[in-house]
């Protein structure tokens, strides 16, 4: 059993191997997991966190990492979550994001860690809640989170980030799903990467147009900025951070930072609550209970959705 206290307090420290620990708990969804959670309940709340995604091959990695040389630059502590689709001891895509990031491997204020999805759909991990919250409360002033890239239906860090910004690339046919829906409707911030390549300006007036097709705003409503970036020179990521200030400052004037902040931890409670009704209802395979509703349905006495009533309500009062 770890020692819960010492590893918060070392994690404050900014010693990364306390960080990699309470992360490991949360990843194996350690029985010590609520003592850790409580434990950094009341550390958490100070960190920006900003979600990156998109396509495979936009340059994620590469603008996360210039991202943490421009917050390192200002003298904030960045913590990184880097999620991947494969196993976390198999390489492929970890290999990569680690080669891109190697810049801030020495660096004490920077913490990067890659996570597998292990399954869990939406371009997150099951467990990013969670290590958000370590990264928070280990002081990190900006947390990263670079999803896996799986397409349009990565759309779960919006409501994971405090900001979500969404990479293009020229020539990779994001011009094409700029009229669709799905994961071009979540971006607070658009980066159109390697805009020395041919198309560039092309798919910003794509996207341009996109938005001004979208949802009216009213006068003082957000409108997500384009910017363009060549993140292997760092061409435009200062333009990215302006942008990602200006998002976090209009949205503390007008309330919708701590707005969204309640949505996710309200969504966080709903997921931790579904899955312990899951694992009670998992357990009830073989129960006599689940067998003699299933004999009523097949008789005609019980309707399958008065049956999921009355398991329910069981487990609830069980």
């Amino acid at each position: 059993m770890q020692d819960v206290s010492s590893l918060v307090a070392q994690a404050r420290d900014g010693r990364p191997r306390a960080v990699a620990r309470l992360i490991s708990l949360v990843e194996g969804a350690s029985p010590q997991l609520r003592e850790v959670m409580a434990a950094l309940a009341p550390l958490t709340g100070n960190a920006y966190v900003v979600g990156l995604t998109g396509s495979p091959g936009v340059g994620k990695s590469t603008s996360t990492s210039a991202l943490v040389t421009a917050y390192r630059k200002q003298g904030k502590r960045v913590g990184v979550l880097a999620v991947d689709p494969s196993s976390p001891f198999s390489g492929g895509a970890l290999l990569g994001d680690r080669v891109r990031m190697s810049d801030h491997a020495s660096d004490p204020g920077v913490y990067i860690r890659s996570m597998a999805t292990r399954g869990h759909l939406g371009g997150l991990a099951w467990a990013a809640p969670q290590a958000i919250r370590v990264l928070d409360a280990a002081g990190c002033d900006v947390v990263l989170v670079e999803t896996v890239g799986v397409g349009q239906s990565e759309v779960e860090i919006a409501s994971q980030a405090d900001t979500s910004v969404v990479l293009l690339a020229p020539g990779m046919g994001d011009g094409i799903q700029a009229a669709k829906a799905g994961i071009l409707e979540i971006g607070d911030v658009y980066v159109v990467n390697k805009a020395d390549r041919d198309g560039a300006d092309a798919t910003a007036r794509e996207l341009n147009h996109m938005l001004g097709l979208g949802e009216a705003r009213a006068p003082g409503d957000w409108r997500p900025p384009i910017v363009k970036t060549v993140a292997a020179r760092a061409q435009g990521v200062d333009e990215v951070v302006e942008a990602l200030e200006k998002h976090h400052a209009w949205m503390e004037e007008h309330g919708v930072l701590a707005e969204r902040r309640r949505a996710r931890a309200a969504r966080e409670v709903e997921t931790i609550a579904v899955t312990a009704l899951r694992e009670r209802i998992g357990d009830l395979h073989g129960d006599r209970r689940l067998s003699a509703l299933a004999e009523r349905i097949v008789a005609g006495e019980l309707d399958p959705y008065r049956a999921a009533d009355e398991l329910v309500a069981g487990l609830t009062q069980g």
